[in-house]
């Protein structure tokens, strides 16, 4: 069974559309899996509108925290991290199956597919794509997938505000190869239209560059713009 673990806050526009579409890729998968979402402490519709999870948790706010308590509360074999705004498309729960029954592979994701026409959404689909082909580094937003055995070896998210995908994946590749699926995972450009599609890139690479050099993810949280 799949346990996909969903972290929420102020997601109404984004979670009733996400859960009927699990449900349905559920079916037509013909996958056995549980949905569970964690709630970071919406004050909008977002809780009133998970009828169809199997299970809604409220934990303090925090991707990473949140996360860990939905694996916590879950019973699946194989866990895997999605985002509100996302969407799988058809095949996607057994082709997670089938990349971690390779036996090779610690952990996995999906081919980024942002939700926009425009060129350069594509140049940034390419690069995300090239840096999970050459550096092994797997994002959030690209759902994250491994087996229960694997998360607990690496100890989960770390404790951090910020940056948690980042620090579990340095965990995850001592313990195997990360693969990318080529099932794609649609996601919203909503950051990027807010921030601009360069400012917004500079921005993760230069977080990411700073906490390679040994900034704080505490620190680096309160200057990194927070878009929903």
């Amino acid at each position: 069974m799949i346990s996909i673990i969903i972290p929420t806050l102020n997601e109404e526009s984004n979670i009733g559309s996400l859960l009927g579409a699990l449900r349905s890729l559920e079916e037509s998968d013909c996958c056995r899996c549980e949905i569970i979402i964690v709630d970071g402490g919406s004050s909008d519709k977002t809780t009133k509108l998970c009828e169809k999870a199997d299970l809604l948790i409220h934990s303090q706010p925090g991707r990473a925290v949140q996360q860990n308590a939905g694996v916590q509360k879950s019973q699946g074999d194989i866990v895997l991290f999605l985002h509100a705004d996302c969407e799988l498309k058809p095949g996607s729960l057994l082709a997670i199956q089938q990349l971690l029954a390779d036996g090779k592979y610690a952990a996995g994701c999906f081919r980024q597919q942002i939700d926009h026409p425009a060129w350069k959404y594509r140049m940034l689909e390419w690069g995300n794509s090239l840096r999970v082909r050459w550096f092994q580094s797997a994002y959030g937003d690209q759902g994250l997938f491994m087996t229960r055995s694997v998360f607990e070896q690496a100890g989960g998210f770390p404790d951090v505000p910020f940056l948690e995908d980042l620090l579990i994946m340095k965990k995850l590749r001592k313990l195997g190869k990360v693969g990318m699926l080529h099932k794609k995972i649609v996601i919203s450009p909503r950051r990027w239209q807010k921030t601009g599609v360069i400012r917004q890139t500079i921005i993760n690479r230069l977080f990411v560059t700073l906490a390679h050099l040994g900034i704080p993810p505490h620190v680096l949280a309160k200057y990194y713009p927070q878009v929903r």
